[in-house]
């Protein structure tokens, strides 16, 4: 078993070559958001800027995605026809996808989930838009719930699960709430290697797995119950997963990341911390 420390991040950040160009270290399409949440895919862009991905495109219903626009000019959002995600926005989606692909020259990445909401209409979008892409993608939040209902979406491609432990449950069946970390573990790995994929389940200490192998994460700290801290988590994994590194690499640093930034932010925040203070953090961790 791994116990992830900082020389993870050897091997990703190095110094970037003299003749570097636009989108060597990837493109994120963030899709999330709804008439009433537009927090989530906000701060998961600002997380993968700070993570050093090259650009974020974010893909959000109207109102989400003029709140988000007019919240920083370093975030492009494009707006979807109505309040939420719905079918009819799925051809956009798939559109702004491939394009993105084209653009970063296969540097290309999605974090799906934060805010959409789980209305029938919009899960199934989900699921629709997720079978018909080849990009890796890290599978937050509401799309956790849309994929629990049709596992054979994900099969043989790079997603990375990110739950923590109801949605856990949501999505294997398996109860990890309560259990010893030995019992987390165990279910952990267990399930990833049943259903082919990698998750990495959040709590004090971050569990991920592919399968094979397993890896423990024991940076964060209780201040980071805020809410918004599961989102610069998926935007971290995104940001890596975008510049090429494979889901299970990509779950270790994040989770060390995102933990550390939230220890560093904490230390003159404490209670009073936000998933904004934890973002401003990120370069502190990498550099």
């Amino acid at each position: 078993m791994i116990e992830v420390s900082k020389d993870i991040l050897k091997n990703i950040y190095k110094p970037r070559p003299e003749d570097s160009r636009k989108y060597d270290f990837g493109m994120l399409v963030v899709i999330g958001g709804s008439d009433f949440y537009s927090g989530s895919p906000a701060l998961a862009s600002m997380a993968a800027f700070r993570a050093g991905v090259d650009m974020v495109r974010i893909l959000a219903p109207k109102r989400a995605a003029d709140i988000i626009a007019s919240f920083s000019p370093n975030l492009a959002a494009y707006p979807l026809e109505g309040k939420w995600l719905d079918k009819p926005d799925v051809a956009t989606l798939i559109s702004m996808t491939e394009s993105a692909k084209i653009v970063a020259r296969e540097n290309a990445a999605v974090v799906i989930g934060g805010g959409l909401g789980r209305s029938k209409e919009t899960q199934e979008a989900i699921l629709e838009y997720l079978s018909h892409i080849s990009v890796p993608v890290v599978v937050d939040t509401d799309a956790i719930y849309a994929i629990a209902q049709k596992p054979d979406v994900y099969k043989g491609k790079n997603f990375l699960f990110t739950p923590h432990g109801y949605e856990f449950f949501v999505l294997t069946g398996k109860e990890v709430i309560g259990k010893t970390d030995e019992e987390r573990i165990k279910a952990t790995q267990e399930e990833a290697l049943r259903l082919g994929t990698t998750i990495l389940l959040k709590g004090k200490i971050d569990i991920i797995s592919d399968g094979k192998e397993v890896a423990v994460n024991k940076t964060g700290n209780p201040y980071m119950t805020v809410g918004g801290c599961g989102d610069t988590l998926a935007g971290i994994a995104g940001a890596l997963m975008a510049r090429g590194i494979n889901p299970f690499l990509a779950g270790q640093a994040a989770a060390y990341i995102n933990g550390k930034a939230g220890e560093i932010a904490s230390e003159s925040k404490k209670d009073g911390l936000m998933a904004t203070d934890l973002i401003e953090a990120i370069p502190e961790v990498l550099h």
